[in-house]
């Protein structure tokens, strides 16, 4: 447990400003994310220092088929997220607190040797929202940029700018799960809202991060061309055309047991539709 970074004190305890969702955590209590917690008047990041899962994994599985393609990366999680998706691919990690997981416990420093020791050339902040354990994050991500290994950030994006422009310095790869164009999905399924996820990838190739982007596809939600359109377009009117794009098969999950599968000839009208609006590369995952 570590003492927190962006928050104010409160007359009744603090404001956590990590995230847009401004929590307002009273004496004892704790933010959206389950794992930021109010005590003595100060807010600690609970999960600093035990993951809960870590992996050495292929590059693409991020899915980042565009950069250092062909290579491992260590895979690092704790618990926490700042979205509540009902169709959560990793509910069990993300959707708890630090002590509803087993974990192993790891500080920066061992977390950069286990990667130097295996000959990893990155390491990936993965499977749940890393910006909510953003100090342990930040903390591995300076030691790893110190000793030349690549730190890569895959994100739902929803984040302040602050945390965000402090740790862009030390990123070099981030995969962005756009769940739509649409902010009503995003404020009925997800718990947010869609602006700052634009705003910040738009931040993030600002400052030269190789940005892939995820878009999975749930059947009767956001898979038809309408929202696939919306959001190719967005990407070119933003000239964001050589951004790769993932569309993602949905497998039901967590909350949301239906509707089954998504079609291959749903992932494969979308790749169709991305590429008439120039988009330069496009990836179909979980197929």
């Amino acid at each position: 447990m570590q003492e927190a970074r962006f928050y104010t004190k409160t007359v009744d305890g603090v404001q956590c400003q990590i995230c847009p969702h401004h929590c307002r955590i009273k004496e004892g209590g704790r933010g959206i994310c389950r794992s930021r917690e109010c005590r003595n008047g100060k807010l600690y990041a609970l999960s600093y220092g035990i993951p809960c899962a870590l992996a050495i994994d292929p590059v693409e599985k991020k899915p980042l088929n565009r950069f250092m393609p062909g290579t491992y990366c260590l895979s690092l999680s704790c618990t926490g997220c700042n979205l509540s998706c009902r169709w959560c691919q990793n509910s069990d990690i993300s959707q708890v607190a630090p002590e509803e997981t087993e974990y192993t416990p790891l500080t920066p420093e061992e977390v950069v040797n286990l990667c130097l020791k295996h000959s990893l050339p990155s390491i990936a902040y993965t499977y749940t929202e890393p910006f909510t354990w953003w100090e342990y994050m930040y903390d591995i991500a300076v030691l790893a940029h110190n000793k030349s290994l690549k730190n890569i950030l895959v994100s739902a994006g929803y984040v302040e700018k602050e945390p965000l422009q402090e740790l862009l310095p030390y990123l070099d790869a981030a995969n962005i799960d756009i769940k739509s164009l649409d902010d009503t999905l995003y404020r009925n399924y997800c718990g947010a809202t869609l602006a700052p996820v634009l705003d910040n990838i738009l931040a993030m190739k600002a400052a030269g991060i190789h940005v892939e982007i995820t878009n999975l596809l749930i059947p009767g939600l956001n898979d038809t061309p309408t929202h696939i359109t919306t959001l190719c377009r967005w990407l070119s009117d933003h000239n964001l055309q050589n951004i790769p794009l993932h569309f993602s098969r949905y497998f039901p999950r967590y909350r949301m047991k239906t509707p089954g599968p998504t079609p291959t000839q749903t992932l494969l009208q979308a790749r169709e539709i991305a590429l008439s609006h120039g988009i330069e590369h496009v990836f179909l995952g979980n197929v």
